[in-house]
């Protein structure tokens, strides 16, 4: 999970949560990379949810020592939910609350995600609408990337990072355990929905610059490709039809 330093680092946070909160404080869960496996020191943030009891604008106050000790020390601020905020927007979170169910570790309290219903329409409904914004988003960055072929090597190895992490839940509406790293996210889509790998496959090789920048009209060429593999995606989740139940 992570290293002493950082163990060492929640035992304090924690500690100043629950003089900070006490009886109020229900939980604190570590989600993300540093809860999967996937965790790259100095690259990768420690992500953590706080669950109370109750939030009003007081609580929020009294938490601010300890939030600036815990960003001082280069950490993001945490969430903060109500158990029973967790179950209200259960409909409206479905991929981040999927993907903190799926790599999570309990430092303090309850599992908040123990007794949490998700819904797979849900999840689908996000999806498709996370993937077709990332598309026009992609689609309107091209006007004026498409002049340069470095610009548009950017263009599609950033927005595939993107892409790769709304693949993960693709995989689990297909109820497949998505991978850890990006890259076999993307791989275990293209061969379940029979896309074209390679077009992944070079994008991923420019954005680690193991491959030449190619000429203009080939890196044109190669954006054509990705974008229509990007669509085939979104037209395999528009037509799944799935339960509204887990």
């Amino acid at each position: 999970m992570a290293n002493k330093v950082a163990q060492e680092a929640f035992n304090h946070l924690i500690g100043d949560l629950k003089a900070t909160h006490g009886d109020n404080l229900a939980s604190v869960v570590l989600y993300g990379s540093a809860a999967s496996g996937d965790f790259v020191q100095t690259e990768s943030d420690y992500n953590l949810l706080i669950a109370l009891h109750r939030i009003v604008p007081e609580d929020l106050r009294l938490a601010q020592p300890p939030m600036r000790e815990w960003q001082r020390l280069g950490h993001p601020l945490p969430v903060y939910f109500t158990f029973a905020e967790l179950r209200d927007a259960a409909d409206v979170f479905p991929i981040e609350f999927r993907q903190m169910e799926r790599a999570r570790v309990v430092l303090y309290g309850r599992d908040p995600f123990e007794t949490l219903r998700l819904s797979d329409e849900n999840l689908r409904h996000q999806t498709e609408y996370e993937l077709r914004s990332k598309l026009i988003q992609l689609r309107r960055l091209y006007i004026p990337a498409s002049g340069s072929a470095e610009r548009l090597r950017d263009l599609m190895a950033d927005s595939l990072s993107s892409f790769a992490t709304l693949f993960a839940p693709v995989l689990l509406l297909h109820k497949q355990e998505p991978p850890v790293l990006k890259v076999e996210i993307v791989r275990a889509t293209a061969r379940l929905l029979g896309l074209d790998g390679a077009v992944f496959e070079r994008v991923f090789a420019l954005r680690e610059g193991s491959a030449r920048l190619p000429g203009e009209r080939e890196a044109d060429e190669l954006f054509a490709s990705y974008m229509a593999q990007v669509e085939r995606v979104i037209e395999a989740v528009d037509r799944l039809e799935v339960s509204s139940g887990k």
